[in-house]
């Protein structure tokens, strides 16, 4: 069986997300997912704009501004809606391996 679109998100696509609780352009985010991760996650440019077309058409971030070939985003209600579900996702992970192998044990 075939998983749902955007049912989990990619590192790319949840700092993405994350990149556009504040209004950005794809340039902006391109220079804040490695900012923001110390480096450990980079997006290339064809992955993101495809991301953003995928975003848009999903309802998950607006257009806010197109100022010649730059184009602003910001997310939606719905895209705020995912990434908070994607985030408890990650941290009932976290939870489980907390669990089984003991609170603050690191190997």
């Amino acid at each position: 069986m075939p998983r749902l679109k955007f049912q989990t998100l990619t590192e790319q696509m949840f700092y993405v997300l994350l990149c556009l609780k504040t209004e950005c352009c794809g340039m902006d985010i391109l220079d804040r997912v490695p900012a923001m991760t110390g480096g450990r996650v980079s997006v290339g440019s064809g992955t993101l704009y495809n991301l953003l077309e995928q975003f848009l058409e999903a309802g998950m971030i607006r257009e806010t501004r197109v100022e010649g070939r730059r184009r602003s985003y910001i997310l939606t209600p719905a895209g705020r809606d995912r990434l908070r579900e994607e985030y408890r996702r990650i941290a009932a992970q976290g939870e489980d391996y907390r669990r089984v192998f003991g609170e603050g044990e690191t190997k």
